[in-house]
């Protein structure tokens, strides 16, 4: 039975009146997010107190109006945190749907002590991350690095080539990402040894999911390519720590598509300077690296600027999904990206 707290259809509201909701992000993402179809779309569930997203501060008089009206807050990139003073001119909120993966900079206690219901789209933005970690460990098993640096000096012998095939995979997390990412992977005929580190995951669950559970200093230990999927928490700074790095086997690979400040960042950096390990890295830190940072210049890594989540043509799929979790409220269903305060802290 879906929770009481989400039962908000039309039928049980004076006069089938639909519930209110309100956008709540940049203009630019909302119109990328949100085009006109599934702007359509929405309205045939709930009634926008504006056509425009409330972009920018959400305490102007302009904000606090749309806000006084809202019955579901649908946000997304670039949108405030919701203090309590926000919350305060938002009586009639019920429903948080955030059109984009984290809520931990927008979601405050203040909303949880409200006992407003939070759905995220954590789900929808977490292919394009499979896909590019995916990517990511084909290349670097085929040392695809190294090799493309290497071209014009000459093509590699053929009994110095690397294959994808029997690879001993380490993934640091069972996060969201991090199970799809070994999902994936167990489908490919590639035949790879998959290692998991996650405090959270016992060995009936590592069984299920095909995994061999191991303690980190293994995983790096028998591991060729790394790649982290834990979520951002006081505990997992410096996760992977200089002597971690160091047990990683030589021509190892570490891929980031998680959080910059999961590994230590001079030490991968001496790591790679050396040509011992390569690194793909859409996550730094700092954030965004300077301009002379020696990892941006190394031919052995590859850094990108956080574009493994949704992006460009991606970024629909977020709508979709907001939108259909919006459907399912106003229906009474379940939601499928509901978020409960207590799970926060393992979540990215």
């Amino acid at each position: 039975m879906a929770d009481q707290a989400e039962r908000t259809d039309r039928r049980e509201r004076p006069g089938g009146a639909p519930p209110t909701a309100t956008l709540a992000m940049g203009t630019e993402v909302a119109a990328r997010v949100f085009p006109q179809d599934l702007r359509e779309r929405l309205t045939k569930s709930v009634e926008l107190t504006r056509q425009a997203p409330l972009s920018g501060s959400l305490t102007t008089p302009e904000a606090r109006a749309a806000l006084a009206e809202t019955e579901i807050l649908i946000t997304g990139w670039e949108c405030p945190p919701l203090t309590a003073e926000v919350l305060a001119h938002a009586p009639r909120l019920r429903a948080v749907v955030h059109a984009a993966g984290s809520v931990k900079p927008m979601v405050t206690d203040a909303v949880w002590d409200r006992g407003i219901v939070v759905s995220s789209a954590a789900d929808a933005n977490a292919d394009p991350v499979v896909a590019f970690t995916l990517a990511a460990i084909t290349f670097a098993a085929k040392g695809a690095l190294s090799t493309a640096a290497n071209y014009s000096a000459g093509w590699p012998p053929f009994t110095e080539r690397t294959g994808v095939d029997a690879r001993t995979i380490g993934v640091i997390g069972a996060s969201r990402i991090g199970r799809k990412v070994i999902a994936a992977l167990k489908t490919w005929d590639t035949n790879p040894h998959i290692l998991l580190t996650d405090p959270y995951v016992s060995a009936a669950q590592a069984t299920a999911l095909g995994v061999e559970r191991v303690d980190l200093r293994d995983l790096c230990r028998r591991s060729t390519v790394v790649t982290v999927h834990a979520p951002q928490l006081p505990e997992t700074e410096n996760l992977l720590s200089a002597g971690l790095l160091t047990l990683i086997p030589d021509n190892g690979t570490v891929i980031n598509t998680a959080r910059g400040t999961l590994l230590d960042t001079e030490a991968l950096t001496r790591e790679c300077g050396d040509g011992r390990l390569n690194a793909f890295l859409d996550v730094t830190h700092p954030e965004p690296l300077p301009p002379d940072h020696p990892l941006l210049h190394l031919p052995n890594v590859l850094v990108t600027p956080h574009v493994a989540g949704a992006q460009g043509s991606e970024v629909r799929r977020l709508g979709e999904y907001a939108v259909e979790e919006v459907e399912r409220y106003v229906s009474g269903a379940g939601l499928r990206g509901r978020l409960q305060q207590a799970e926060l802290h393992r979540l990215a």
